[in-house]
């Protein structure tokens, strides 16, 4: 094929990859042995405005200075980055002014903490960082940081001193805070962040006298936060600044490319593991919380019904031990509160993500700590029995959590090892005998995997060809294919997808559409399509990302994803979950194609399968909760100022919870349901309900919506092929 060079499918255990090539892995997981990274890894993407490694004296100001390590360490990430960054970009003043961005917004998001007297002080800086980079001058970033950390302490001493009088805050007078503060005016001077946090801390304070708490325990609450914060910054390093420094740097390129400390490398695998180890959660910084970004399959936290996607954690507990608030810490601070050791208990305080931005009404989430065990993760098949058009019809359903495969009984040669491919063929003899309509793929929340299985999976519905493609730095495209000739099930099939499928996911989706194989039916995917590997330096290690996939028709998954052939209304906002809500992610783009496109069996018809998906959804108590539920979540996150009287925010709160139930309400009454007479309470299991063993297919309405979907096409090719 000209202009590509075929390559054999390489095996694709979990793991990174230490040299920039060798094998490729896509999971939103954290890989455990030494290679390739290949998925959308957010499990610890490091918080880094709080310091990271502790130390029992007071803070020494002068002792925070970069030493030879880390200049060397810096020189060699410029050069690397240089030589071996997917994109190369110039590291000049551009650059420059990119990085003194990101370090300052880094250091103060919310532009609470300088002043415009500092900032003034550091602009001068803006377009030297380049050269600063270049001859290892870290004394400009150690400056900005030492700075910032004297801003921190007199914000928190302030804090704490309005705190001692709490009994004095005004809660009747009309005033507002700024709470979208991205691009707000830096403070004049101290007077002015003086009221600013005045305002901050009366929110504070106001959010939990609305959750339901009493004033000496919301006064005990904050003191020890912020005492806790004040401990924390008075045991930085020269390290914390350091990486922090470099990340700002490093992440102008990509979300993706990022400095690891030693002691930050010796931990990843640990503290990547969570995610299979701990309560099977991918978590990420959110301002000063740490928010669930994905759930893992089969996982704790995905079998105890109780966590979605967005909901914020701000407390840990032990067993029966007390709530340690974690509003503030990093996140592998939490992640060290949260991993514990197998079969004992967890306690997670959450905000969900179903609460008003503003609603601090928190809930005890109980878990225990297990691994996840492959045959948990494996495919799994049910029936689906529908009645459509005056006919009844069975359709096979394969759920697929995640692309694995045992790679350790593969290398030792054991016939019987598991993966997803040999599963899936299993699953569709059985479904063949039952013979069923037709079959629906249900990648929903598969974070990706192995790209080896993602291959051979395609392999099982095509005849033979290009799979994915891999192109890197120095324009080289690699093309991994399907060499086996006959595909093992020819017929109908959809794909169904959401926003948390990812890598692989896409991979397998984007090739059944570009094969026109399946109706891809559902949400737009995540959107990672970016290669990370890890390179050591002579100081901890840098991941960097050298290589895009792209799929066989050449368009990237990077950012845009897989779009369906047919839209559902999104159960998370796309806004704050997927790649395009990650800053400087690299954009899409596409390269020659690796096929030539066929004709397109499913074009013809599918004005006429969205407009009668459309009358279906319409009409259905579950698509019009989520998308009205999301509109509700859309309005409230535009909202930039909030009230700080009492009787105003507690009216607001009271609409907000009557729309909320009112949404809930409607969709009970369609489903034959008992109303709800409230929608939570405090410190208890939601009033929603959750059902402990998994629905009856026919129960999930997205699942038998898109087997109404692709019986509506059978119906319409059938009558085509008639006239």
């Amino acid at each position: 094929m000209p202009g590509f060079r075929a390559i054999t499918p390489v095996s694709c255990e979990t793991g990174i990859n230490r040299r920039p090539t060798m094998r490729y892995h896509l999971s939103l997981r954290r890989p455990t042995l030494p290679r390739l990274l290949g998925g959308a890894a957010l499990a610890l993407v490091m918080g880094l405005s709080l310091p990271l490694q502790a130390k029992t004296t007071d803070l020494d100001w002068a002792s925070l200075k970069p030493d030879r390590n880390q200049v060397i360490a810096s020189l060699n990430v410029v050069e690397l980055l240089r030589r071996h960054h997917y994109n190369k970009p110039p590291l000049d003043d551009a650059r420059s002014a990119k990085i003194y961005d990101s370090y300052i917004k880094l250091l103060d998001p919310a532009r609470s903490y300088f002043t415009a007297d500092d900032i003034a002080e550091f602009e001068p800086w803006r377009l030297q960082f380049d050269d600063f980079l270049k001859e290892g001058q870290l004394e400009p970033g150690f400056t900005i940081y030492q700075r910032h950390l004297e801003r921190l302490i007199q914000r928190i001493e302030y804090a704490l001193s309005l705190l001692e009088n709490i009994d004095s805050l005004d809660f009747t007078i009309d005033e507002e805070l700024e709470i979208d503060r991205e691009t707000a005016s830096w403070a004049r001077d101290r007077a002015e962040l003086d009221d600013l946090w005045r305002k901050r801390v009366k929110d504070e304070v106001l959010r939990l006298k609305i959750a339901g708490k009493e004033p000496a325990a919301i006064q005990e609450l904050l003191t020890k936060r912020y005492r806790n914060q004040l401990t924390r910054l008075n045991q930085t390093r020269s390290e914390d600044i350091f990486q922090a420094y470099i990340n700002a740097f490093a992440q102008t390129y990509d979300p993706h490319t990022s400095y690891l400390s030693p002691d930050n490398a010796e931990n990843f695998d640990i503290n990547m593991s969570l995610s299979l180890e701990g309560i099977g959660a991918v978590l990420q910084s959110d301002n000063e919380m740490v928010k669930i970004v994905r759930l893992v399959p089969a996982g704790p936290a995905e079998k105890s019904k109780q966590l979605v996607p967005a909901d914020r954690i701000v407390g840990v507990a032990q067993g029966n031990d007390e709530m340690v608030d974690v509003i503030g810490w990093r996140l592998d601070e939490v992640v060290k509160l949260i991993r514990g050791p197998k079969g004992s208990k967890v306690r997670l305080e959450i905000i969900p993500a179903s609460n008003a931005p503003n609603d601090q009404t928190s809930r005890i989430v109980t878990l225990t700590r297990e691994a996840v065990k492959l045959e948990e993760q494996a495919a799994k098949k049910s029936v689906l029995n529908l009645e459509h058009e005056g006919r009844s019809y069975k359709l096979g359903v394969i759920e697929i959590p995640a692309f694995y495969l045992d790679f350790k009984a593969y290398r030792a040669g054991d016939p019987n090892y598991k993966s997803t491919t040999r599963d899936v063929k299993k699953l569709l003899t059985e479904l063949k005998q039952e013979k069923v309509d037709g079959v629906v793929i249900d990648l929903r929340n598969n974070g990706g995997g192995s790209l080896q299985e993602a291959t051979e999976l395609t392999g099982l519905f095509i005849e033979q060809g290009p799979t994915v493609l891999v192109r890197n730095s120095d324009g080289r495209v690699d093309v991994l294919a399907d060499e086996n000739p006959g595909a093992y099930y020819t017929g109908p099939m959809a794909v169904l997808v959401n926003r948390l499928s990812a890598s692989a996911s896409e991979i397998f989706a984007g090739a059944m559409q570009d094969y026109h194989r399946a109706l891809i039916i559902g949400v737009q995917t995540f959107g990672k399509g970016t290669v990370q590997s890890i390179q050591p330096l002579n100081h901890g290690e840098l991941k960097l990302t050298l290589a895009k996939f792209y799929r066989v028709s050449g368009q990237s998954t990077q950012h845009q994803g897989v779009v369906p052939d047919i839209s559902y209304p999104s159960e998370v906002d796309t806004d704050e979950i997927g790649e395009s809500a990650l800053p400087e992610a690299m954009p899409w783009d596409r390269i020659h194609p690796a096929i030539r496109p066929e004709s397109d069996p499913f074009k013809p018809f599918l004005a006429d399968l969205k407009a009668r998906h459309d009358a279906r959804a319409a009409q259905n108590p579950d698509f019009v909760f989520t998308r009205e539920r999301l509109q509700l979540s859309q309005e409230l996150m535009k909202e930039t100022r909030v009230s700080l009287n009492e009787a105003k925010r507690r009216s607001q709160q009271a609409a907000i919870e009557a729309r909320q139930l009112k949404l809930e309400n409607a969709r009970r009454l369609a489903r034959g349901e008992e109303p709800l007479k409230k929608i939570k309470t405090e410190d208890e299991e939601p009033a929603i309900p959750h059902t402990a063993d998994k629905p009856k297919p026919e129960e999930d309405a997205y699942l038998a919506e898109t087997g109404h979907i692709l019986l509506d096409y059978l119906t319409l090719e059938s009558r085509v092929a008639r006239h």
